[in-house]
């Protein structure tokens, strides 16, 4: 506790450890796999390569047979891919291979084209070659049974060409959790829309909406709530009929008049796991459980919930997909840009830009951290790290920070 607020740390700890069991397992077409989350080990079910094959356009050949110089052998046929030699081959014979193909019986080595010189039926060796010579052998890439991906990894266009090399037409996903998000307040109206004279666009909804997209989760915008606890609890019911794993709220959450956030919770059966911590920007945030969904209340203002959906929603997705990352530390050491100075009791993510110099990053504080500042927190490249009650710095020491583009964010 920091002032009557608990840490960040402490509040990501309690995030995580109140998580539910990771989201049920689904079958997925290979096609439709990208981006989603494995919920079992894949296993190969196949051996990769099948059989010997060619790594080159050449001659098989047996390798002794080319330990003389301009040894002459005789082609006796060809195999390509998908269409082996079907005979077995001796001593003083080649077979003509093209690169894949598989090797014929007997053969132990692979003359490559450039090495050799063609005389109707005969070939003749330039060069003398090795056993395995330009031959890729059984299973060099993987075999049955083995483990290609271990669960809980998220599917890259990678790991998609691995599975379907392994023969998987489908595979076992967690489904992506289902994620409720919640705009809240008078003042607020859709992009598009007409503006009253004290009212402002809603874009937190967007914003979050996307870091959820992107860490593997299902955003479902509610839309906006008016300041009214009646039309609050009816969205929170409308987030329950469509079986969210998470709800997410923006603004209301503070302890302003018209912040009914909480006030509508409680009433529709909440119970509070924690309110208000020490960081900035976040201070109010908000955390609890609402029947079977977890409910995180994010600030209002747009650079305190992108802040906070990477701190806290991301590692909570993570979690529900049984990512093994989701209490790993996504932050890195880079360096001052600029001298910063001391911090209060709150920890500090501070916007900044990034530069390389000498082979080092060095994170430089944007120039206005309001946490209402759409335009710079979109010129930021990271958030820097301050500790709670952090000396001031000077540039070129060292300091943590957690880049967006890591994130994928």
């Amino acid at each position: 506790m920091t002032g009557g607020l608990i840490s960040v740390a402490e509040a990501l700890r309690r995030v995580l450890d109140a998580a539910p069991a990771p989201v049920a397992v689904e079958s997925v077409a290979l096609e439709k796999a990208l981006g989603r989350t494995l919920a079992e080990d894949l296993t190969a079910l196949r051996t990769q390569p099948p059989f010997a094959n060619s790594a080159m356009d050449g001659y098989a050949l047996i390798a002794a047979d080319t330990s003389a110089p301009e040894a002459r052998l005789k082609v006796i046929g060809e195999s390509a891919a998908g269409r082996a030699f079907s005979g077995p081959l001796g001593h003083g014979e080649a077979v003509r291979i093209f690169s894949g193909a598989p090797m014929p019986a007997g053969a132990d080595a692979v003359l490559i084209q450039e090495n050799a010189a063609r005389e109707g039926e005969i070939v003749i060796a330039k060069t003398s070659e090795t056993p395995g010579q330009y031959v890729r052998p059984p299973a060099m890439d993987f075999a049955s049974g083995e483990i290609l991906l271990a669960a809980g990894r998220r599917l890259t266009p990678r790991d998609l060409a691995l599975a379907a090399a392994g023969n998987h037409a489908a595979l076992k996903l967690r489904r992506r959790p289902r994620v409720a998000i919640l705009a809240t307040g008078d003042e607020l109206v859709p992009p598009g829309a007409p503006l009253g004279p004290a009212q402002i666009v809603a874009s937190n909804n967007f914003a979050v909406a996307g870091i959820v997209a992107a860490c593997g989760g299902e955003p479902v915008d509610l839309g906006i709530a008016v300041d009214e606890v009646g039309a609050l609890v009816a969205s929170f019911e409308r987030a329950a009929t469509m079986g969210a794993d998470v709800l997410i709220t923006l603004g209301g959450a503070s302890v302003g008049d018209y912040d009914l956030v909480q006030k509508a919770l409680i009433s529709s059966g909440l119970e509070l796991g924690f309110w208000r911590i020490a960081m900035r920007p976040g201070k109010p945030l908000m955390h609890g459980k609402l029947g079977a969904m977890t409910v995180l209340g994010l600030p209002g203002n747009p650079v305190s919930a992108v802040v906070c959906a990477t701190v806290f929603v991301r590692p909570l997705l993570l979690a529900l997909l049984g990512d093994p990352d989701a209490r790993s530390d996504i932050s890195e050491i880079a360096a001052f840009g600029d001298d910063v100075g001391g911090n209060d009791l709150r920890e500090d993510y501070l916007r900044a830009t990034l530069a390389q110099k000498d082979g080092q990053w060095l994170a430089s504080p944007v120039e206005d951290q309001d946490s209402s500042l759409v335009k710079l927190l979109t010129r930021s490249q990271c958030l820097i790290i301050r500790k709670p009650h952090a000396p001031p710095a000077k540039r070129g020491e060292a300091c943590r920070i957690i880049r967006f583009d890591r994130l994928g964010l």
